[in-house]
């Protein structure tokens, strides 16, 4: 018997409920058998109650022994006269006992299997043949049915009182089913001695037909998508790889799972010759942070349900339906090529102490690690873990390198902007006095010139902006109702206005405060909307993406790193309208 990890939980569900049936029925039985004991033995001690003549002096007193109590309870109760024929009532409490049995379900001769198969011999009898995640085979009699989930259901003789009916997997049918015949996501084959009494119903496979088979009711064959569709790749998945955590492994009908998991590799080994700076230096960024970096595949694997229900909320304003598929195809771009490096790093591990320090090229990584990985993919629950674990960390250091890349350009764009004014020649100055002339020019407003601002200023200009909306909301109760009331989206609209208007919010031009970005480049309503979308982020976990502006050394917080943005603190007299 083979042990599949997976059906734990089941296996201890039945054994359970199949332990505590038998004794609560084998309890409600005891009574009436009980009942019939004194009930047959009084009639037979008063009828002769004086005789006492051998077996040997009188022939007609040898019959079995099972007879007589079963023909006086029968003359109990139908209450017939005593001298009623004897054979004809003696088959009556067999048909009674087997009756009873089939009606309380006969839990003593049912095959339940879960994780693994059930199968019935031939001249065997059961109530019903199950397996939940196996396959169901029935040679002998079944009063009831035969069923099989995840798994194939075969009927090679005998006979079945009720259906046999496969849910993903096959049904062969070779004995007398009375019942119908069911196939969903399989095929149905019937064999020549096959006797079905029933419909045949046969959802997104084919229906085979010996022409010696005998099918007394209609066969339903259903198409999925005007095509009858071959399971037997998907079923040998389940049985030989879902079963056993892990997602690739050696036998028959899963060369299609190779083919997909090679191709994977190749496309792996494209990103690697297409960009093999950018693999390298998220491999570096690997190997120099590697703290840094798990923690971002950490927080990338808890914030993407958050993301999902932010933008959820954005199906409501009508941008839902770009910005939830373009998210997801971010991410399913950056795991592709987080996959890559990850992949590129194990090969560099390997092919290091044999390399000294040269450095490696990634594709050669890749392949590398790439065999090795198909490999452990084949180990029972290993295979899932790797898959897993390579998913989550590729996607956490491309997250992360990004983000290094981007702190880098800002560096480096400030750095620029300092040389070229340190670079100014001087003003060439004429013969005899001149009187310098200085424009009054407007201050720039800059993330570069200006000082950031801190966590309470920030503070109290939020909170400024809720006060005022929370006015309005009052004012305009009835105008917020009808457009559905709900105040932080509202607070979030006016938000987006102003910081895509004016670059401030009120409450930021009572404190002296303006949102410009780190690029310095200006304002516009897709940064605002973005930084508005990361503000739910930041608020979603207990506000800690507001609180970051506290710790943080460039005084931004989640939805500002999101946006590229940052809040500078502007001159007195400054006008921000």
């Amino acid at each position: 018997m083979k042990f599949k990890p997976t059906a734990i939980l089941c296996s201890l569900w039945l054994t359970l409920t199949l332990a505590v049936q038998p004794a609560l029925r084998a309890e409600d039985a005891a009574p009436p058998a009980e009942n019939k004991t004194p009930v047959a033995a009084t009639p037979a001690a008063e009828a002769e109650p004086a005789k006492a003549v051998p077996p040997e002096a009188n022939p007609a007193a040898i019959k079995p022994a099972a007879d007589q109590p079963a023909i006086e309870a029968k003359d109990e109760e139908k209450d017939e006269p005593a001298g009623q024929d004897e054979p004809a009532p003696a088959v009556q409490p067999e048909k009674t006992s087997h009756h009873h049995q089939h009606r309380h379900g006969g839990s003593d001769n049912q095959r339940v299997g879960f994780g693994q198969d059930s199968t019935l011999a031939a001249g065997e009898k059961a109530d019903a043949v199950v397996s939940v995640l196996g396959s169901s085979t029935s040679a002998g009699d079944v009063t009831g049915a035969v069923v099989s989930v995840l798994g194939s259901t075969r009927v090679t003789g005998g006979s079945v009182g009720d259906a046999a009916v496969a849910v993903l997997g096959n049904v062969y049918i070779n004995g007398h089913v009375q019942g119908e015949v069911v196939a969903v996501m399989g095929n149905i084959e019937l064999g020549p001695d096959a006797v079905v009494d029933g419909q045949i119903v046969c959802v997104g496979g084919e229906v085979k037909r010996d022409p010696k088979s005998v099918l007394n009711g209609d066969v339903q064959n259903v198409a999925i998508g005007g095509h009858y569709l071959n399971f037997d790749g998907l079923h040998a998945w389940f049985e030989q790889c879902l079963l056993y955590g892990r997602p690739l492994a050696f036998g028959p009908h899963l060369t299609w799972a190779w083919c997909i998991a090679l191709a994977y590799l190749g496309l792996y080994v494209l990103l690697a010759l297409i960009a093999p700076g950018t693999v390298t230096k998220c491999v570096e960024t690997l190997e120099e942070r590697p703290g840094k970096s798990i923690l971002s595949a950490l927080l990338a694997l808890l914030l993407t349900p958050v993301a999902y229900l932010l933008l959820i909320f954005t199906l409501f304003i009508g941008i839902g339906f770009v910005l939830i598929p373009a998210f997801t195809l971010g991410l399913f771009l950056a795991g592709l090529f987080g996959k890559a490096v990850m992949l590129a790093w194990l090969g560099r591990c390997i092919i290091r102490p044999f390399r000294n320090s040269s450095p490696t090229q990634p594709v050669l990584g890749v392949l590398l690690g790439g065999a090795i990985v198909l490999l452990l993919y084949t180990v029972p629950v290993l295979g899932f873990v790797v898959y897993k674990l390579l998913g989550v960390l590729g996607l956490g250091v491309v997250l992360y390198t990004l983000i290094l890349t981007s702190k880098s350009n800002r560096a480096a764009a400030a750095a620029a902007s300092v040389a070229l004014g340190s670079s100014v020649p001087p003003p060439v100055v004429a013969d005899g006095p001149v009187t310098p002339v200085i424009p009054s020019l407007p201050p720039i407003i800059s993330a570069v010139t200006l000082p950031r601002a801190g966590f309470w200023i920030r503070l109290l200009a939020g909170l400024l902006d809720m006060v005022l909306v929370g006015m309005m909301f009052g004012a305009l109760h009835s105008v917020w109702s009808h457009f559905g009331g709900v105040f932080p989206f509202w607070y979030s609209v006016y938000c987006v206005i102003m910081w895509a208007t004016k670059g401030t919010t009120i409450g930021g031009i009572i404190c002296g405060l303006k949102v410009v970005r780190v690029d310095d480049r200006p304002m516009d309503w897709s940064v605002a909307l973005v930084r508005a979308l990361g503000a739910f982020l930041s608020l979603a976990v207990a506000g800690l993406g507001f609180i970051w502006v506290a710790f943080d050394d460039q005084r931004q917080s989640w939805h500002d790193k999101i946006a590229g943005t940052t809040i500078v603190k502007v001159p007195k007299g400054t006008s921000l309208l």
